[in-house]
């Protein structure tokens, strides 16, 4: 989902629809209306985030239809530009933890359903 979401902020576009491969519901929400936020306000990222998930618990353990992750994920290489390519800020970028939840969906795909981000150095 991550690698998806930086392809699309690569030019703010909330409307690629291969975000919805990987995500759903909230997830998918809080994907899109943050691209659109940065569309309007004319922002675009370079790079992408370096993640290392595990899933930390399945539901149920015999047949698992949902699962919890949590990653420690490294955005020093994903950064917010102008159109104008100035950097928005100064904020380095760093370590994040991400709690999130995928399920399986009945076209047999596992997708983020939700996901809480952390702040700069929360892992």
């Amino acid at each position: 989902m991550w690698k998806a979401d930086a392809q699309a902020s690569h030019t703010s576009d909330w409307q690629a629809t291969y975000l919805s491969r990987y995500a759903s519901g909230d997830a998918l929400q809080v994907l899109t209306g943050d691209l659109y936020a940065d569309h309007l306000n004319g922002l675009v990222a370079k790079g992408e985030p370096v993640n290392h998930p595990r899933v930390t618990s399945v539901n149920p353990p015999g047949a698992p239809t949902s699962v919890r992750i949590e990653d420690c994920a490294d955005s020093r290489n994903w950064l917010q530009y102008r159109t104008d390519g100035s950097l928005l800020d100064d904020t380095p970028g760093g370590m994040r933890r991400i709690l999130a939840e995928a399920r399986l969906h009945t076209d047999g795909l596992w997708r983020v359903t939700q996901f809480g981000v952390g702040d700069l150095a929360s892992c």
